[in-house]
């Protein structure tokens, strides 16, 4: 017996409502996806390219109103879209929001489905998620994913994972339709390996954007051609393709629509330097591309791409340094 009819089988023990609905287990189980941003539809997307029957809910029901075309049934509410779900993913904006989110959903969920749980959400309200997950008899998965629009587009994620081993036969549909690989980081969702590591990859990834968007500023300020500065580096160690793909996007006026966009990255800026501080280190990197991109966004570049962090360094809006 898997954990998920076993976690059913003990919700009913401990007198919850029964339900005469077992979960499906069929290698198409069928997925609520709850939230259609800019991850949210790549992912439901592709869920429903893989054959997989997809419920999908967003706050604003304008943002998942294409994905019917894609085969998805448009939920109007969490709870409708979650009742008789096998899994329910959620990509939403932070911790807090899944929270609120999962709660109007309560209604509708029967004990027994998996929860993947793939927003960036940090550390701080694990606890709290996999509460919420033991009380309405779900099994939960930490599973944040790592990539920005285009490989969510290709199905080219890479989902870290931590969660029960029993039950993973349900989830693995799922995770391999979103991504080209599931990275296992433990079997207990609730202590926080993935999104733990999720944190570390990202500080890397933001420190890199920061860097990138003050070398194209320093070079605007001293006359020197960006190009020169690549020249300098290639083929060298301290050549990158991610330096040459996020400052193209800025010489190119290429900010939209964006991979990843300011105002996220700087959520997830400010997750990374309140884990640090709870573990006794002091991250400053983080703590000033927090800032930087606070300040782009309060420059009106908060939809863009967080390459936009470059506008940081100067002080004028939006729109008058190119």
């Amino acid at each position: 017996m898997d954990a998920a009819r076993r976690v059913a089988r003990q919700g009913r023990a401990a007198g919850q409502q029964p339900d005469d609905r077992e979960p499906s287990m069929t290698d198409k189980p069928t997925v609520s996806v709850l939230g259609t941003g800019i991850m949210g539809a790549a992912m439901a997307r592709n869920l429903c390219r893989a054959g997989l029957p997809v419920r999908a809910w967003n706050r604003t029901r304008e943002k998942a109103e294409p994905l019917a075309a894609d085969g998805a049934r448009i939920a109007g509410t969490p709870a409708e879209a979650v009742e008789g779900a096998d899994v329910v993913l959620t990509m939403l904006y932070d911790g807090a929001t899944v929270l609120d989110v999962m709660r109007e959903a309560a209604p509708a969920l029967r004990p027994g489905p998996v929860w993947a749980q793939c927003t960036t959400a940090g550390t701080e309200l694990i606890g709290d998620l996999a509460a919420f997950a033991r009380e309405h008899g779900l099994v939960f998965y930490d599973a944040p994913v790592l990539g920005t629009r285009q490989p969510a587009e290709a199905g080219q994620l890479t989902v870290l994972a931590a969660g029960p081993e029993e039950g993973r036969e349900t989830v693995a549909p799922v995770f391999e339709a979103i991504g080209a690989k599931t990275l296992w980081t433990g079997s207990d969702g609730a202590a926080g390996s993935a999104s733990r590591l999720k944190l570390v990859a990202n500080s890397w990834v933001l420190a890199a954007t920061a860097a990138a968007g003050e070398v194209l500023a320093l070079a605007r300020a001293l006359d020197v051609d960006p190009q020169a500065f690549f020249g300098l580096i290639e083929g060298g160690p301290l050549d990158m393709g991610y330096l040459r793909a996020k400052a193209a996007l800025v010489l190119d006026g290429k900010l939209t629509p964006p991979s990843f966009a300011v105002a996220t990255a700087e959520k997830d800026a400010r997750l990374i330097v309140r884990a640090g501080e709870r573990g006794g280190v002091r991250l400053d990197v983080a703590a000033a591309t927090a800032e930087r991109l606070a300040r782009a966004a309060a420059q009106g570049h908060a939809d863009e791409d967080m390459a936009a962090a470059y506008f940081a360094s100067f002080e004028e809006t939006a729109g008058d340094k190119g």
